[in-house]
């Protein structure tokens, strides 16, 4: 089954409560093909990305709108600022301790939201 980015903008994240399954190594690696800029973490419990924007209120900004996002989708990454403009987000699944359709869900519409990047 061959997963695409455009796909996943047109789903919804389902409510965790609904017995969301987590994905299997297999449909992780098979997502992330789809979200290249996305990178698995070592414990195979999240996906991470990593910006380096403009400014600190370009990474704020940017920050503003990925939670409109999250709080649509009702689906909330981690935030990571370090360096006033080093950005950082982490998806996983907290109510089943691993990843499921719902953060690659969240990541692709991440992923559709524009920020200007340190030159």
């Amino acid at each position: 089954m061959t997963v695409t980015a455009t796909e996943l903008t047109h789903k919804h994240c389902r409510a965790c409560e609904s017995g969301v399954p987590v994905l299997s190594t297999e449909e992780v690696y098979e997502h992330l093909r789809a979200l290249p800029q996305w990178r698995r973490s070592d414990d195979g419990r999240r996906i991470r990305r990593e910006w380096r924007v403009k400014d600190f209120p370009t990474a704020l900004d940017f920050f503003a709108r990925v939670g409109q996002v999250a709080e649509t989708e009702d689906h909330h990454p981690d935030l990571h600022l370090t360096g006033y403009r080093n950005v950082a987000i982490e998806l996983s699944t907290h109510a089943v301790g691993g990843l499921t359709e719902n953060d690659f869900i969240l990541a692709a519409k991440i992923d559709q939201l524009p920020v200007e990047l340190k030159k």
